[in-house]
């Protein structure tokens, strides 16, 4: 009897902290349940089928005479391109009537193709855009950005290659000005427009002056440019500072603009296709330029001379580009100094044929950093420190050949990354995922909180009073 009762008791004390304890793992689990599913950090760790959130974009209602309109003017246009030496106008024989039709092939206004492909992604069938970040809304108050389909930089190369006299003036023959001026009076006018004051519209201007007449009136639009060169004087003169060069960003930013790639001319090769390189540093092109391409003259005087080292004057025409693919492809390392701009298609061109950019241009911004780290395979110099004598073909033969080797390796990872062309006609169709113009959806949707502070911050405020400098996000 008493083994019994030692042994009920035994059970009996034994059992209370046995159930405490269940219950006690049993809330735990619960609770670590309930916030692993509730995280949405985690959520997106564990659940990898997830879809992303898209950006929405609405599409400003722009007459096609702004857009492809523009590409119907450029194919029945009997004129050349002057400024291309002895090459024809690189003219495709397109059949009438044709909804989309292709961009130009001449290298001067293919280098800046960026528009057709963005808009190109947005007017491809919903049913084909699976692979796109953007999403096509119908219904403003749906939408997170307004895209303007205005292909500014077709607009003003058209100018360029028929009457560049008239360009910067405002005059009947300046059938640009005259564009600009239907898109702006046709936006600004709108609800949508009137809804944000143009912070949440976007607008391609890839050619560095494109929209040149009304950049003060777009200036609080998302801007997406390939450098904000053409803006560089326009921001030191309304500078109270001493330094000329000092960028007051009072009509571009970081904060609210997006920096995109020039569209490549020369052909992608393959990693598997690399040969063993001969040249130590290539470099074709112009060798005079203004501003801060001067620099440019000072490393051609110090560098034309040396072994190992190709110099060569060019210009963008068919015999031009079988020298450049020739040059990149068998050199270790391309120079990428600044021209009139701190950027060219230059650099696009040497990832695309897998030669070590070498970037001497202190002012340079680059396309989509953040998501790609440049100093993985590109060499950054110091125009100071590349203008010492014989200091820079030095430096480059330092590298070994692993290093040169893992350069190349994370290039080759990186070229569909700088690649607008989806390989459709006219562009209509899926585009590569992991392209550029999914990239240039992705930075324009990281705007989206600054954006959207602004239009909050600019409705707080009383009438007739301004946003301080120091708090503009354009």
């Amino acid at each position: 009897m008493a083994l019994k009762n030692t042994s009920t008791t035994v059970t009996s004390l034994c059992s209370i902290p046995t159930l405490f304890l269940s219950l006690t793992l049993i809330c735990t689990l619960s609770v670590t349940l309930f916030f692993l599913f509730s995280d949405p950090q985690t959520q997106t760790q564990t659940q990898t089928q997830t879809p992303l959130r898209h950006l929405k974009v609405y599409i400003s209602e722009l007459p096609r005479s702004l857009n492809y309109g523009l590409l119907d003017t450029y194919y029945s246009s009997s004129t050349f391109d002057s400024r291309l030496p002895n090459n024809p106008h690189h003219k495709t024989h397109i059949p009438k009537k044709v909804k989309f039709p292709p961009y130009p092939e001449n290298p001067l206004i293919k280098q800046y193709s960026a528009e057709y492909w963005i808009m190109a992604d947005l007017m491809t069938p919903d049913n084909l855009r699976t692979n796109s970040f953007a999403k096509r809304v119908f219904d403003l108050n749906q939408a997170d950005v307004v895209f303007v389909p205005f292909f500014a930089t077709l607009s003003a190369e058209l100018q360029l290659g028929t009457n560049k006299g008239v360009f910067r003036k405002k005059v009947d023959e300046n059938k640009d000005y005259e564009r600009q001026r239907e898109v702006l009076d046709f936006v600004t006018k709108s609800q949508a427009w009137n809804r944000s004051g143009g912070r949440d519209h976007v607008f391609v201007l890839t050619d560095p002056v494109a929209m040149w007449h009304v950049r003060a009136e777009i200036a609080p639009a998302i801007l997406l440019v390939v450098d904000f060169g053409g803006w560089f004087r326009l921001d030191s003169k309304s500078s109270s500072s001493s330094t000329p060069d000092m960028i007051q960003h009072t009509q571009v930013s970081l904060l609210k603009d997006v920096i995109v790639p020039y569209t490549h001319l020369l052909p992608r090769l393959q990693l598997s296709k690399d040969q063993r390189r001969q040249t130590l540093l290539y470099f074709k092109g112009a060798k005079h330029r203004h501003r801060g391409g001067i620099v440019r003259e000072k490393l051609w005087d110090l560098l034309v001379n040396e072994p190992g080292v190709i110099m060569e004057e060019g210009f963008p025409n068919a015999t031009g580009m079988e020298q450049s693919i020739r040059g990149m492809r068998t050199s270790e390392f391309c120079l990428h100094p600044a021209g009139d701009t701190p950027t060219s298609c230059r650099l696009f061109d040497a990832i695309q044929s897998l030669c070590i950019p070498v970037i001497v241009s202190d002012n340079i911004e680059l396309p989509f950093e953040g998501m790609v780290d440049y100093s993985e395979f590109s060499v950054f110099v110091a125009v100071n420190d590349a203008l010492r004598p014989n200091w820079l073909v030095g430096y480059l033969k330092s590298f070994s050949e692993e290093q040169k080797n893992k350069f190349r390796q994370n290039m080759a990872h990186v070229q569909p990354i700088f690649e607008y062309d989806n390989g459709h006609p006219g562009g209509i169709g899926p585009i590569n995922p992991d392209g550029a113009v999914n990239h240039v959806w992705k930075k324009v949707h990281q705007k989206l909180p600054m954006i959207k502070e602004a239009i909050v911050r600019e409705k707080r405020k009383p009438p007739g009073v301004s946003i301080p400098l120091r708090c503009h996000c354009t």
